[in-house]
């Protein structure tokens, strides 16, 4: 199970490109709202979650999270104690983080790219503390996966793809989708 949390404010392209990308994949994606079930993107899009930050439980069934940046969604994101819990998890069980745009200075703060390659959306590098910024579009390093923003969006859903099923998967899916 892969569990995308969406907080008020979040970039619906970095949210929904990957969500579409891993369900074409057959993979099992839950949506999770920050602090309530409908939420609203930093473009005024409302999206209906399948559930709550309350409702969530870590169990060894989670195979990856998914976390969207935007304004003022990644701040948002932070606060919540479900995504810190989220992220702590994932991390001390070896499970996939996934972080585009400015998300990745989530898991920067928490010092889990110290020493790993790593990128965002411009102006957001700083808060990448230890990691070696890229800049390139999407980068995968161990089990975090991180990517520049919405432009990247497809990409990081495909790579998302690749880390859970094989490169073979992700290219399928990349050319049914006719992104070559």
């Amino acid at each position: 199970m892969i569990l995308v949390f969406l907080a008020n404010g979040f970039e619906e392209t970095e949210a929904v490109a990957p969500i579409d990308i891993l369900r074409r994949n057959g993979q099992e994606v839950v949506t999770v709202g920050i602090g309530e079930e409908v939420i609203t993107s930093s473009h005024g899009i409302t999206v209906a979650t399948d559930t709550t930050e309350i409702d969530i439980a870590f169990s060894d069934d989670i195979d990856m999270i998914v976390l969207p940046g935007g304004m003022p969604g990644t701040l948002n994101l932070e606060k919540s104690k479900a995504v810190q819990d989220a992220v702590d998890f994932c991390a001390a069980n070896g499970k996939y983080i996934g972080a585009i745009c400015a998300a990745p200075s989530i898991l920067g703060k928490k010092g889990l790219l110290k020493g790993k390659r790593a990128t965002c959306f411009p102006g957001f590098e700083d808060f990448l503390e230890g990691a070696q910024f890229t800049g390139e579009p999407v980068e995968l390093d161990g089990n975090i996966i991180t990517a520049r923003g919405a432009g990247a969006a497809i990409e990081f859903g495909l790579k998302l793809v690749e880390v859970l099923s094989g490169k073979a998967a992700s290219d399928k899916l990349r050319e049914a989708m006719r992104c070559v």
